[in-house]
Protein backbone atom coordinates (compact mmCIF):
# COMPACT_ATOMS: atom_id res chain seq x y z
CA UNK A 1 0.00 0.00 0.00
CA UNK A 2 3.09 2.60 0.73
CA UNK A 3 3.97 2.11 -2.91
CA UNK A 4 0.59 2.97 -4.30
CA UNK A 5 1.19 6.77 -4.83
CA UNK A 6 3.60 5.77 -7.30
CA UNK A 7 1.96 3.97 -9.30
CA UNK A 8 0.56 6.12 -12.57
CA UNK A 9 -2.55 5.37 -14.89
CA UNK A 10 -2.74 6.65 -18.11
CA UNK A 11 -4.59 9.62 -17.37
CA UNK A 12 -1.93 10.39 -15.35
CA UNK A 13 0.69 9.83 -18.34
CA UNK A 14 -1.61 12.13 -20.33
CA UNK A 15 -1.25 14.62 -17.82
CA UNK A 16 2.35 15.24 -17.75
CA UNK A 17 2.74 14.99 -21.45
CA UNK A 18 0.45 17.79 -21.50
CA UNK A 19 2.42 19.51 -19.29
CA UNK A 20 5.05 19.53 -21.11
CA UNK A 21 7.01 17.53 -19.09
CA UNK A 22 10.41 16.23 -20.68
CA UNK A 23 10.39 18.95 -22.65
CA UNK A 24 11.97 22.27 -23.19
CA UNK A 25 15.79 23.24 -22.97
CA UNK A 26 18.60 24.84 -19.88
CA UNK A 27 16.16 26.56 -17.71
CA UNK A 28 12.47 25.79 -19.03
CA UNK A 29 13.36 21.98 -19.28
CA UNK A 30 10.38 19.70 -17.35
CA UNK A 31 11.71 16.50 -15.88
CA UNK A 32 9.28 13.54 -17.00
CA UNK A 33 9.77 12.41 -12.82
CA UNK A 34 10.28 14.94 -9.64
CA UNK A 35 11.39 13.65 -6.60
CA UNK A 36 8.46 13.52 -4.55
CA UNK A 37 6.79 10.92 -7.37
CA UNK A 38 9.22 8.13 -7.05
CA UNK A 39 11.01 6.25 -4.74
CA UNK A 40 14.73 6.72 -4.10
CA UNK A 41 17.38 4.78 -3.79
CA UNK A 42 19.07 6.78 -1.45
CA UNK A 43 19.16 10.56 -1.06
CA UNK A 44 17.11 11.84 -3.27
CA UNK A 45 18.03 15.52 -4.14
CA UNK A 46 16.79 19.22 -5.86
CA UNK A 47 20.22 20.98 -6.66
CA UNK A 48 20.40 23.96 -8.56
CA UNK A 49 22.62 24.54 -11.24
CA UNK A 50 24.51 27.60 -11.90
CA UNK A 51 25.14 26.00 -15.77
CA UNK A 52 21.21 25.38 -16.44
CA UNK A 53 19.65 28.21 -13.90
CA UNK A 54 16.93 25.82 -12.59
CA UNK A 55 16.33 22.88 -9.99
CA UNK A 56 17.42 19.28 -11.23
CA UNK A 57 16.11 16.21 -9.91
CA UNK A 58 18.16 13.58 -8.89
CA UNK A 59 16.56 10.53 -7.10
CA UNK A 60 20.12 8.61 -5.57
CA UNK A 61 23.48 9.47 -4.50
CA UNK A 62 24.82 7.81 -7.77
CA UNK A 63 22.78 10.31 -9.66
CA UNK A 64 24.08 13.57 -8.06
CA UNK A 65 27.58 12.11 -8.16
CA UNK A 66 27.01 12.26 -12.01
CA UNK A 67 25.25 15.07 -11.91
CA UNK A 68 27.87 17.21 -10.51
CA UNK A 69 30.58 15.89 -12.41
CA UNK A 70 28.62 17.10 -15.76
CA UNK A 71 27.51 20.71 -13.90
CA UNK A 72 31.57 21.33 -13.21
CA UNK A 73 32.30 20.16 -16.65
CA UNK A 74 32.95 23.08 -18.45
CA UNK A 75 32.23 21.33 -21.71
CA UNK A 76 28.57 20.65 -21.14
CA UNK A 77 26.39 23.14 -22.21
CA UNK A 78 22.63 21.92 -21.20
CA UNK A 79 22.06 18.73 -18.65
CA UNK A 80 18.54 17.28 -18.79
CA UNK A 81 17.21 14.92 -16.17
CA UNK A 82 14.97 12.09 -15.94
CA UNK A 83 14.72 12.40 -19.66
CA UNK A 84 11.43 10.36 -21.17
CA UNK A 85 11.98 7.87 -23.75
CA UNK A 86 9.15 7.68 -26.66
CA UNK A 87 7.10 4.65 -25.11
CA UNK A 88 5.97 3.62 -28.74
CA UNK A 89 9.33 3.42 -29.92
CA UNK A 90 10.63 1.19 -26.63
CA UNK A 91 7.44 -1.20 -26.60
CA UNK A 92 8.58 -1.69 -30.27
CA UNK A 93 12.06 -2.87 -29.47
CA UNK A 94 10.84 -4.48 -26.67
CA UNK A 95 8.42 -6.21 -28.99
CA UNK A 96 10.90 -6.54 -31.61
CA UNK A 97 13.74 -8.52 -29.24
CA UNK A 98 11.40 -10.61 -26.61
CA UNK A 99 12.47 -7.94 -23.74
CA UNK A 100 10.73 -6.98 -20.68
CA UNK A 101 8.65 -3.60 -20.83
CA UNK A 102 8.56 -2.21 -17.37
CA UNK A 103 4.57 -1.78 -16.43
CA UNK A 104 2.31 -1.36 -13.26
CA UNK A 105 -0.70 -2.55 -12.91
CA UNK A 106 -1.24 -3.24 -16.85
CA UNK A 107 0.03 -0.02 -17.62
CA UNK A 108 3.41 0.38 -19.65
CA UNK A 109 5.66 3.02 -18.42
CA UNK A 110 7.25 5.80 -19.88
CA UNK A 111 11.01 4.31 -19.60
CA UNK A 112 13.30 7.51 -18.94
CA UNK A 113 17.58 8.43 -19.20
CA UNK A 114 18.53 9.48 -16.05
CA UNK A 115 20.64 12.32 -17.98
CA UNK A 116 20.63 13.50 -21.85
CA UNK A 117 23.51 15.89 -21.80
CA UNK A 118 24.79 18.66 -24.84
CA UNK A 119 28.32 19.05 -25.09
CA UNK A 120 30.39 22.01 -27.38
CA UNK A 121 32.40 18.85 -27.75
CA UNK A 122 32.76 18.53 -31.70
CA UNK A 123 33.03 14.73 -31.18
CA UNK A 124 30.58 14.04 -28.86
CA UNK A 125 28.03 17.09 -28.69
CA UNK A 126 24.91 15.05 -27.20
CA UNK A 127 25.01 11.98 -25.08
CA UNK A 128 22.97 9.74 -22.55
CA UNK A 129 23.65 8.28 -19.30
CA UNK A 130 21.96 5.88 -17.20
CA UNK A 131 23.46 5.61 -13.40
CA UNK A 132 22.86 2.26 -11.90
CA UNK A 133 24.92 0.79 -9.10
CA UNK A 134 26.64 -2.47 -9.96
CA UNK A 135 23.71 -4.95 -7.23
CA UNK A 136 20.97 -3.45 -9.40
CA UNK A 137 22.88 -4.86 -12.52
CA UNK A 138 22.65 -8.79 -10.89
CA UNK A 139 18.61 -8.41 -11.82
CA UNK A 140 17.62 -9.74 -15.07
CA UNK A 141 14.47 -7.58 -15.48
CA UNK A 142 17.07 -4.35 -15.02
CA UNK A 143 19.68 -5.21 -17.29
CA UNK A 144 16.43 -5.95 -20.34
CA UNK A 145 15.29 -2.50 -19.38
CA UNK A 146 18.78 -1.25 -19.52
CA UNK A 147 19.16 -3.18 -22.78
CA UNK A 148 15.70 -1.15 -24.32
CA UNK A 149 17.42 2.01 -23.26
CA UNK A 150 20.50 1.01 -24.77
CA UNK A 151 18.94 0.18 -28.57
CA UNK A 152 16.86 3.15 -28.03
CA UNK A 153 19.74 5.60 -28.28
CA UNK A 154 21.71 3.56 -31.10
CA UNK A 155 18.70 4.21 -32.84
CA UNK A 156 18.21 7.96 -32.53
CA UNK A 157 22.64 7.65 -33.40
CA UNK A 158 23.34 9.23 -29.93
CA UNK A 159 26.16 7.59 -27.68
CA UNK A 160 24.45 6.47 -24.38
CA UNK A 161 26.71 5.21 -21.29
CA UNK A 162 25.84 3.24 -18.36
CA UNK A 163 27.58 4.63 -15.40
CA UNK A 164 28.02 2.85 -12.25
CA UNK A 165 29.77 3.38 -8.60
CA UNK A 166 32.67 2.12 -9.77
CA UNK A 167 33.73 4.68 -12.35
CA UNK A 168 32.77 7.73 -9.74
CA UNK A 169 36.39 8.80 -8.48
CA UNK A 170 36.35 8.01 -4.74
CA UNK A 171 37.83 11.67 -3.99
CA UNK A 172 35.05 13.23 -5.75
CA UNK A 173 32.32 10.65 -3.99
CA UNK A 174 34.13 12.20 -1.01
CA UNK A 175 33.80 15.83 -1.29
CA UNK A 176 29.94 15.40 -2.29
CA UNK A 177 29.61 13.39 0.80
CA UNK A 178 30.95 16.92 3.20
CA UNK A 179 29.37 19.11 1.09
CA UNK A 180 26.28 17.96 0.72
CA UNK A 181 25.95 16.69 4.07
CA UNK A 182 25.15 20.22 5.28
CA UNK A 183 21.28 19.37 5.80
CA UNK A 184 18.61 21.15 4.30
CA UNK A 185 20.74 23.89 3.17
CA UNK A 186 18.14 24.71 0.58
CA UNK A 187 15.85 25.64 3.12
CA UNK A 188 17.97 28.17 4.78
CA UNK A 189 17.21 31.89 3.33
CA UNK A 190 20.11 33.11 1.74
CA UNK A 191 19.81 36.47 3.85
CA UNK A 192 21.77 40.18 3.95
CA UNK A 193 23.66 38.72 6.93
CA UNK A 194 25.05 36.03 4.36
CA UNK A 195 25.78 37.91 2.06
CA UNK A 196 27.99 40.01 3.72
CA UNK A 197 29.45 37.15 5.33
CA UNK A 198 30.34 35.79 2.00
CA UNK A 199 31.64 39.46 0.81
CA UNK A 200 33.42 39.05 3.69
CA UNK A 201 34.75 35.54 3.58
CA UNK A 202 36.16 36.26 -0.28
CA UNK A 203 38.17 39.85 0.52
CA UNK A 204 39.67 37.51 3.53
CA UNK A 205 40.57 34.95 1.79
CA UNK A 206 41.71 36.97 -1.28
CA UNK A 207 44.35 37.96 1.04
CA UNK A 208 46.32 34.29 1.84
CA UNK A 209 45.90 32.39 -2.04
CA UNK A 210 48.75 30.04 -0.88
CA UNK A 211 47.37 28.88 2.42
CA UNK A 212 45.52 26.09 3.68
CA UNK A 213 42.17 26.89 3.62
CA UNK A 214 41.46 25.28 6.85
CA UNK A 215 44.21 27.20 8.34
CA UNK A 216 42.85 30.28 6.94
CA UNK A 217 38.89 29.11 8.70
CA UNK A 218 40.91 28.47 12.00
CA UNK A 219 42.78 32.48 11.90
CA UNK A 220 39.33 33.77 10.64
CA UNK A 221 37.70 32.57 13.64
CA UNK A 222 39.89 33.86 15.69
CA UNK A 223 40.13 37.35 14.43
CA UNK A 224 36.46 37.38 14.60
CA UNK A 225 35.77 35.64 18.02
CA UNK A 226 34.25 32.83 16.19
CA UNK A 227 33.73 29.10 18.03
CA UNK A 228 36.73 27.18 16.26
CA UNK A 229 34.74 25.43 13.32
CA UNK A 230 32.27 28.29 12.72
CA UNK A 231 33.66 30.10 9.43
CA UNK A 232 34.16 26.18 7.96
CA UNK A 233 30.82 25.48 8.37
CA UNK A 234 30.01 28.59 6.60
CA UNK A 235 32.19 27.78 3.88
CA UNK A 236 30.88 24.25 3.45
CA UNK A 237 26.89 25.85 3.09
CA UNK A 238 28.05 28.52 0.49
CA UNK A 239 29.96 25.48 -1.54
CA UNK A 240 27.00 23.41 -1.40
CA UNK A 241 24.78 26.01 -2.25
CA UNK A 242 27.61 27.04 -5.25
CA UNK A 243 27.98 30.30 -3.83
CA UNK A 244 31.84 29.17 -3.75
CA UNK A 245 32.95 26.26 -6.65
CA UNK A 246 36.53 24.31 -6.60
CA UNK A 247 36.98 21.06 -8.81
CA UNK A 248 35.71 18.29 -6.93
CA UNK A 249 37.93 16.11 -7.95
CA UNK A 250 40.81 17.20 -5.81
CA UNK A 251 39.81 16.81 -1.66
CA UNK A 252 38.88 19.89 -0.39
CA UNK A 253 40.36 19.98 2.48
CA UNK A 254 44.10 19.96 0.97
CA UNK A 255 42.56 23.14 -1.13
CA UNK A 256 44.19 26.52 -1.22
CA UNK A 257 42.29 29.54 -1.06
CA UNK A 258 43.48 30.26 -4.90
CA UNK A 259 41.58 26.57 -5.47
CA UNK A 260 38.48 27.87 -4.95
CA UNK A 261 36.38 30.66 -6.62
CA UNK A 262 34.10 32.88 -4.95
CA UNK A 263 31.35 33.83 -7.44
CA UNK A 264 29.73 37.74 -7.61
CA UNK A 265 26.56 37.15 -5.74
CA UNK A 266 23.71 39.91 -5.26
CA UNK A 267 20.91 39.71 -2.80
CA UNK A 268 18.76 39.11 -5.42
CA UNK A 269 20.26 36.38 -7.12
CA UNK A 270 21.32 34.78 -3.20
CA UNK A 271 17.58 33.80 -3.40
CA UNK A 272 17.84 31.79 -6.56
CA UNK A 273 19.73 29.31 -4.54
CA UNK A 274 16.61 28.77 -2.38
CA UNK A 275 14.19 25.82 -3.93
CA UNK A 276 11.03 26.29 -4.67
Amino acid sequence: MAKSKYLLTEKQITKRIKEGRGTGRVSNYKPWLYVNEVPSEGRSQRVYSHLTGRIHHVLSDLEFAVFLLLDHNPAVTDIREQFPLNRDDTLSISKENQLWHPSQGGVNLVMSSDFLVNSSSRTQSKFAIQAKYSEALKDPRTVEKLEIERRYWKLKKIPWFLVTEKEIDKVVVSNIEWLYGVKGYFDEIITDELIRLFENMKSYFGRYPDRKIVDICKEYDKAYGHDLGYSLYDLRLMCAARLITFDIRYAFHSLKAKDIAFRSVSLSEGYNYVAS
